[in-house]
């Protein structure tokens, strides 16, 4: 019998990268996201080229209502949730902290810690009940260091490393594995979301070296999620070979 991953954040990127990865790997898949015609594109995708099935759900993780609403009334043959991949997440904005826009912070939190919340606990009492499975919530080098004009971003990321922590002491005793992947310089929409679309300052942050690609995220998640049952990865950082931290680059590379 085929598991289920369920993976936020599934239009593009890093979360559409691990959708592929874990359904080439004969797991079904529930992609979630806020495009509809995407995830049709990507349920399509995936069920004509992976012997598996896709259920697509069309929602944002900052909807609270939403998210429990549609979580909590899975048709029964997608209620067991194996493995949950947290990826929804975005930067907005580069402002220092005393000229920064409120309403990019609010998207921001709210994406990043209060979406990551709702979704782990409306999923989170399944996995209680079966007595297994494993949360992966995709960080950042951001959650670690922080940086010039990240200022919110870096501190929405160090609320979900602080959370992935508690989630493993809380959900011990029911025998879920949770991990976090933390990813430094990928290439994907991630800048052009931060610059709100100025694509040419977008395509400057990966000048000069080679970044890291979602589907080499996909690759490390999936590795964590496919360990022997008493092994579990708490906490990852997977960067590109031209970066040694938060803020060092080789742009030579």
């Amino acid at each position: 019998m085929n598991k289920t991953a369920l993976i936020t954040g599934a239009t593009s990127g890093i979360g559409k990268a691990i959708a592929k990865k874990f359904a080439e790997n004969g797991y079904n898949i529930i992609i979630t996201g806020r495009r509809q015609q995407r995830l049709t594109e990507l349920k399509d995708n995936l069920s004509t080229n992976n012997q598996i099935k896709v259920l697509d759900l069309c929602f944002d993780v900052r909807d609270k209502d939403s998210v429990f609403s549609t979580l909590e009334k899975l048709p029964a043959s997608w209620d067991q949730i194996d493995v949950l991949i947290n990826n929804a997440g975005l930067a907005v904005g580069t402002n220092k902290i005393h000229e920064g826009e409120i309403d990019d912070w609010e998207r921001m939190i709210d994406t990043n810690v209060k979406g990551l919340l709702y979704v782990s606990r409306a999923i989170l009492p399944k996995m209680a009940a079966q007595q297994q499975g494993h949360i992966i919530n995709i960080g950042s080098i951001a959650g670690k260091q922080v940086y010039p004009n990240g200022n919110v971003y870096c501190a929405s990321k160090h609320a979900v490393d602080a959370l992935t922590q508690a989630m493993r002491i809380d959900a011990l005793d029911h025998n879920i594995k949770v991990t976090q992947v933390s990813p430094g310089a990928v290439e994907t929409e991630f800048s052009i979301v931060r610059y709100k679309g100025d694509k040419d300052k977008a395509d400057k942050v990966y000048q000069g070296f080679t970044p890291l690609s979602g589907e080499d995220v996909a690759d490390v998640t999936f590795y964590a999620a496919s360990l022997p049952p008493h092994v579990n990865i708490n906490d990852l950082v997977v960067i590109p070979t031209a970066q040694a931290n938060a803020t060092t680059f080789n742009k030579s590379l």
